[in-house]
């Protein structure tokens, strides 16, 4: 196996075309309806069209849902409204259509995909298919360990990279992205408090089932110290990843990236791929241009974020449930934005 080398994405990506985009945005001034009456909508349209390189831009036809699942050992500390090593029941509720995000995509009509990297449970208890890219069972204690080893970052990583080439080989043209995890909004904060330089208190919020005042104080307690562990490896984005991050972030950074080489477009959803797509921006600029904001969760950190990157949420509804809901909410709009750049008359 060659080693992996992140310096190499900043090469690979590269921008959505700004040449098709200007087209989509002449195409656009010869509607039939009025500049600016479709608002946020004519931009989307132009994003898609550049990220096709095609005018007029295609209707979104295969999107996927694709869920990132771990355990994470900083949920111990009683961070979460959930119990420690809870994610397999999150997962199962996904698998047996019970939960926000699979009810969603069932009344889309969007496949939905589960991908194991660090689930809490024997593999036996999940589908072959879910457990195959698995890393190991449940990430460490990041307060006081490494959250991965080197060589279990490293594979972490290459299984996003694995998991978004077999989706552009399948033909999927825009992923709806979400986790599935236990402490992940810990870790998340954590990461993103460490890259904007901030402190525990204003990244810390109430996660996604919510939390008491006790319980907040002791997520907040938790990525501090976290922090004193992330601050002397900020400059390796994988080693990062391996102190403070877990299998499913890691996983979820190498999926934006690879996804971004392979001009997959992604919708991102709450806080975990908000910090991981943040990640991703320090190894490769240009890739956010190949990302949209689903929705705005209330999570401090998911906005001090994508303010960061540069993204503005597509929705703010007040949505908390995570799991891909808030982004899963959002695909109508990007597909009703493509819909009309594609269909609308244009005048003589």
């Amino acid at each position: 196996m060659s080693a992996l080398n992140l310096d190499d994405f900043a090469h690979l990506i590269e921008r959505p075309d700004g040449g098709v985009r200007r087209d989509a945005e002449e195409r656009r001034a010869r509607l039939a309806v009025p500049p600016g009456a479709l608002g946020r909508l004519d931009e989307l349209g132009e994003w898609l069209a550049a990220a096709q390189q095609q005018v007029p831009v295609r209707p979104v036809g295969r999107p996927r849902v694709l869920l990132f699942a771990g355990d994470h050992g900083v949920a111990e500390l009683g961070v979460s409204a959930r119990p420690a090593g809870g994610t397999r029941d999150l997962v199962r509720a996904v698998l047996d259509g019970a939960s926000p995000a699979a009810v969603l995509a069932r009344s889309t009509g969007v496949p939905l995909r589960v991908v194991d990297l660090a689930v809490d449970c024997d593999p036996e208890e999940l589908p072959e298919e879910v457990t195959r890219h698995r890393v190991r069972r449940g990430s460490g204690r990041i307060d006081v360990e490494d959250a991965l080893t080197a060589e279990e970052a490293e594979a972490a990583f290459r299984a996003g990279m694995a998991i978004a080439d077999e989706e552009a080989d399948a033909g999927t043209d825009l992923v709806v992205l979400g986790d599935l995890s236990v402490g992940g909004t810990t870790v998340a904060s954590t990461l993103i408090a460490a890259l904007c330089g901030t402190d525990a208190s204003v990244v810390t919020g109430r996660g996604g089932a919510g939390i008491d005042d006790l319980a907040w104080m002791r997520k907040c307690a938790a990525i501090r110290d976290a922090l004193r562990r992330a601050r002397p490896v900020l400059g390796d984005q994988l080693e990062l990843l391996a102190a403070v991050g877990g299998a499913d972030l890691t996983a979820i950074t190498g999926f934006l990236l690879q996804s971004a080489v392979r001009r997959t477009p992604v919708i991102l959803d709450g806080v975990v791929s908000a910090a991981c797509a943040l990640v991703a921006q320090r190894v490769a600029f240009r890739a956010p241009d190949w990302w949209l904001a689903g929705q705005a969760s209330g999570e401090p950190a998911q906005a001090k974020a994508l303010d960061r990157i540069a993204l503005n949420p597509l929705l703010d509804h007040g949505v908390t449930a995570g799991e891909g809901t808030g982004a899963l909410l959002a695909l109508p709009l990007v597909q009703a934005a493509a819909a009309l750049a594609a269909e609308l008359p244009v005048r003589d």
